[in-house]
């Protein structure tokens, strides 16, 4: 794979980038129309989100930073997106050009003063696994085995300009109204911004070690500050396959359901037991070893859940609340879904959506047991997904609705869910977290 010795970091660079990109887009709509003339609408629409799935990837790879993220985040949505965009954009984990060798060595002395040979008694010049913000190579240092993360130059100074240049976009794809939209995207530019402060990272990781560490079948690196700073961050070499890796090669029903359980408690422990959680649950962020023990290995994205918030959130994922229409209906209010100045008419509209929604996203919470590789379950959500992106009810009503904290909550359970779905976990005890509640907190 091909090095990078630059990153475009200035606004006219990066979106002069985003300008040929949507150049490349534009010309695959053209063929498209010409192939709808000799093919059947379904070849030529597969072969359009295959060819513009292909462009887009390979300019926001270039980008990397928050535009790569976004790639990184919807290669998550498996139930909104076409399998080609899923698909390609899932390469933004773990499989993007890396920075040359001359440009890390630069990045060292900038931070550290000395170069990374000088740092540490070996340092691989060639990274290991290079992502949407940073890249990983692998050092030794006083017999220790180690993983240096090191973050992309100018990833922070961009975020604002690339989610600017993404708005537009996001709002009419989406159907989101200007008005009270600002507080979601200011959600999304903090938890970016977060993400590239890498002294927080560093906080955070220890901490959710300490509170955590003691859960069975789970397991954290080691972090070390002397090595550390606001722009790399080094941790322990963790051995284990990647989770996608694993899911894919797994055959035994036993690891899958161990892996799982550990995956669920970790997130249920850190939901109702700390009020916080790891938002950012894609594959490339957990590895499995040899004995089927979760590794998690990155802790960028932290969401702390406010009171206000937690509380009508999981009120609503028991079903004798969600039938009893007056407390229902409070709850939406006070979770934001519906608003003072809703009409009647759209005061009903959205009451019932949620209403269908929560219904069904609250399933796994009904069960003691839950298999989460039934396919039913995921098949309903995708099925549901659609018919209300079918729904002409839809336009001209404002859906940018819900609280600010709905964006990383929401992902997470989708995300969540996505990974229990790929492990193929069965036999999965949901309230089992609730075990751990006196000995861990």
């Amino acid at each position: 794979m091909k090095t990078l010795d630059k990153i475009p970091t200035g606004k006219i660079e990066r979106a002069t980038k985003l300008i040929s990109t949507g150049a490349k887009v534009g010309v695959n709509y053209l063929k498209y129309y010409g192939e709808k003339i000799t093919k059947t609408e379904e070849e030529a629409k597969t072969n359009l989100n295959n060819s513009n799935a292909s462009d887009i990837y390979d300019g926001l790879k270039e980008l990397k930073g928050s535009a790569l993220k976004v790639a990184q985040m919807l290669s998550m949505e498996k139930n909104i997106l076409p399998a080609a965009y899923v698909e390609k954009f899932s390469l933004s984990q773990f499989q993007v050009p890396p920075l040359s060798a001359p440009l890390v060595t630069k990045i060292f002395k900038n931070y550290f003063g000395k170069k990374p040979s000088e740092l540490f008694d070996r340092f691989t010049a060639e990274s290991t696994n290079a992502a949407s913000i940073g890249q990983v190579h692998k050092a030794w240092k006083d017999g220790k085995e180690l993983a240096v993360k090191i973050q992309y130059p100018g990833v922070s100074d961009s975020i604002s300009s690339d989610l600017a240049m993404v708005k537009p976009i996001a709002m009419k794809m989406f159907n989101i109204k200007g008005e009270n939209s600002d507080q979601y995207f200011k959600e999304v530019e903090d938890k970016l911004l977060e993400e590239t402060d890498y002294d927080l990272e560093l906080m955070q990781s220890l901490e959710i070690r300490k509170d955590c560490e003691n859960l069975p079948d789970l397991k954290f690196p080691n972090y070390y500050p002397e090595w550390s700073n606001n722009r790399i961050i080094t941790m322990d070499w963790m051995h284990g396959k990647h989770l996608s890796t694993f899911c894919t090669e797994n055959k035994d029903a036993e690891k899958a359901q161990k892996v799982g359980q550990a995956l669920w408690d970790f997130y249920m422990f850190q939901i109702h037991h700390l009020r916080k959680v790891h938002a950012d649950p894609h594959p490339g962020n957990f590895l499995v070893d040899g004995e089927a023990t979760l590794i998690a290995i990155d802790f960028g994205c932290m969401k702390s859940i406010p009171d206000d918030f937690y509380r009508p959130y999981f009120e609503l994922a028991n079903r004798e609340n969600l039938e009893n229409k007056i407390f229902f209906d409070r709850k939406l209010v006070e979770l934001e879904i519906i608003r003072s100045d809703d009409s009647a008419e759209d005061k009903a509209f959205f009451t019932q959506i949620f209403h269908e929604l929560l219904y069904l996203f609250t399933t796994p919470f009904q069960e003691e047991i839950f298999d989460f590789s039934d396919g039913k379950f995921f098949a309903a959500i995708a099925d549901l997904g659609q018919k209300y992106a079918k729904n002409t009810q839809m336009k001209g009503r404002n859906v940018n609705r819900g609280s600010r904290h709905f964006i990383y909550m929401n992902r997470t359970f989708f995300g969540l869910y996505n990974l229990m779905h790929d492990i193929k976990a069965k036999n999965i005890r949901i309230n089992n977290y609730k075990n751990f509640e006196k000995n861990f907190r």
